[in-house]
């Protein structure tokens, strides 16, 4: 490799280097579904940033957000996306797991009673029980129905919703046994 080849190679390289240090952190910024209210209709609603445009777009100065999906479109496509604003006017940009997040914070399970602290969505997230008694995990939970969410149902750790779905779905399998304390006493 020549002199000049080894300068184009390392200037190439440092360009790389240098967007991947602006653009990774900005696309992770960007991205995740978010809950906003529609402002022609004032419902919730369920929409996601164009992640690698604002990305793109970020370099210096303010990103310039659209969005690439909402719980309106196809039908309403074509509004102004004045919804916008909410995002950037937001702390955390309205991002689901933040509000769930904000949520657990200060909880206990419903169950057990254990603290359950900061969600951890990649390994045991935890779970929430329906006015009805049965746990459900957030996957299951559309993102406009969080504001009903949060006012109607409790949290409960990962542990006990394991527990509880066992227990629902094969009740004949599980021996339900005094607490220890009954049986010193």
């Amino acid at each position: 490799m020549t002199v000049t080849g080894l300068v184009v190679f390392l200037l190439v390289a440092a360009a790389l280097v240098l967007v991947g240090w602006f653009f990774v952190p900005a696309w992770r910024n960007f991205r995740g579904k978010r809950v906003i209210t529609c402002p022609d209709d004032q419902s919730p609603r369920t929409v996601e940033i164009d992640a690698k445009h604002a990305a793109l777009t970020a370099f210096g100065a303010s990103p310039d957000l659209r969005l690439s999906s909402c719980s309106r479109w196809p039908e309403k496509q074509d509004c102004g996306q004045e919804c916008l604003r909410q995002i950037e006017s937001s702390a955390d940009g309205c991002l689901v797991t933040s509000m769930v997040a904000e949520w657990y914070s200060g909880k206990s399970c419903t169950y057990c009673g254990k603290p359950i602290g900061t969600p951890k969505w990649a390994s045991h997230a935890p779970a929430l029980v329906t006015p009805a008694g049965e746990t459900l995990l957030w996957k299951d939970v559309k993102p406009e129905q969080l504001p009903q969410v949060f006012a109607t149902h409790r949290p409960v750790c990962w542990d006990c919703h394991v527990v509880e779905n066992v227990v629902r779905k094969h009740p004949d399998r599980v021996t339900m046994r005094p607490e220890r304390d009954q049986l010193i006493h």
